[in-house]
């Protein structure tokens, strides 16, 4: 007689429930959440280790992705720039030679990117401007790296990934840096972001502050002129008017024809000739201080007063214009 099941229910159906238990942890990709195919009974071995294969592919997908090594592909539209601009333009030629490797060779070098700290779905570049610009003009998807980045850790890979390539100017490398304090980051970022210490830092942020930045943009990159030619443009750069006579040139419809280098010489030579045009002579009082410059051009004769070495007097003249003007026309007879 054969014994009776005790939990009354058979060894067919308990197999079934089995497999209609949940499986542990995340979807894996081709196979339905909380079911198992079902496979013939010598086959069960073999599926099993065709699933674990699988969970252990999407775990490791999962890992890299966090730790920001696996390369995906993205819909360029997807991806905005870094919120702090590094450079100033792109070369026609350097762009094109860009545009024309990755259509010969594809994108050998990914981008780095992180999901947009505003915007769901989108993305933001860290670095990786001028690829990312190559693969939306090519229309095809650009191969980036994403991973979880601070604004801090955003401009510091900006910055290395620029500093490691050599190609960003000194000029560039100075407005990212004025740029990023001006945003309120600090000293010791920027340094971290372009590899400099901190005399350097304060070289570089001072030339960028003394110079119009419309000027500079209009100039752009220059790439083969350093610190000591941009300290000296910046000598020429002086006074209100000096700055107006060089907004004025920068303006000039010519003038972005030119390659970036040739812009600065040209600015320079300009500026230069204007200067040895002009007389600058140092009033020296009688406590032996200079609290006045004259400069004298064929147009007019100018006179700036330092406030520092004598706080004050440009008011004491203002206020005396009057009285000084009568003298005048008095010892000429006007």
């Amino acid at each position: 007689m054969a014994r009776k099941n005790l939990i009354g229910v058979s060894d067919s159906h308990a197999a079934g429930l089995e497999d209609e238990r949940p499986l542990a942890g995340r979807q894996i990709a081709g196979l339905a959440a909380g079911q198992r195919p079902p496979t013939p009974i010598g086959g069960i071995t073999r599926s099993l280790s065709a699933i674990t294969q699988k969970v252990e592919r999407a775990q490791e997908l999962e890992r890299q992705l966090a730790e920001g090594q696996a390369v995906i592909e993205l819909d360029p539209a997807m991806v905005d720039v870094s919120f702090v601009a590094d450079r100033l333009g792109i070369e026609a030629d350097v762009e094109q030679s860009l545009l024309q490797q990755i259509r010969d060779h594809g994108q050998q070098v990914p981008i780095l990117v992180r999901p947009h700290p505003d915007e769901q779905g989108r993305y933001q570049v860290a670095y990786g401007h001028r690829r990312l610009a190559a693969t939306r003009a090519l229309g095809s998807k650009v191969r980036a790296v994403v991973r979880e980045l601070s604004d801090e850790q955003l401009v510091i890979s900006q910055g290395q990934e620029n500093n490691a390539r050599t190609d960003l100017s000194f000029i560039e490398r100075s407005l990212f840096a004025t740029r990023l304090e001006d945003r309120g980051f600090s000293r010791d970022v920027i340094m971290s972001s372009l590899g400099v210490d901190k005399a350097a830092l304060s070289k570089m942020i001072a030339i960028v502050r003394r110079l119009p930045v419309d000027v500079i943009e209009a100039v752009g990159a220059a790439p083969s002129i350093g610190r000591r030619r941009w300290t000296e443009l910046a000598e020429l750069i002086i006074e209100d008017d000096e700055r107006v006579r060089t907004q004025a040139f920068v303006a000039r419809s010519d003038f972005p024809e030119r390659p970036s280098d040739q812009r600065f010489e040209t600015l320079f030579a300009y500026l230069s000739q204007v200067k040895a045009r002009s007389q600058v002579i140092a009033w020296v009082a009688p406590d032996d201080t200079s609290p006045v410059r004259i400069r004298e051009t064929n147009r007019e004769t100018t006179l700036s007063f330092n406030r520092k070495t004598a706080p004050g007097f440009a008011d004491f003249v203002r206020q005396r214009l009057n009285s000084l003007y009568l003298e005048y026309q008095q010892e000429t007879g006007d």
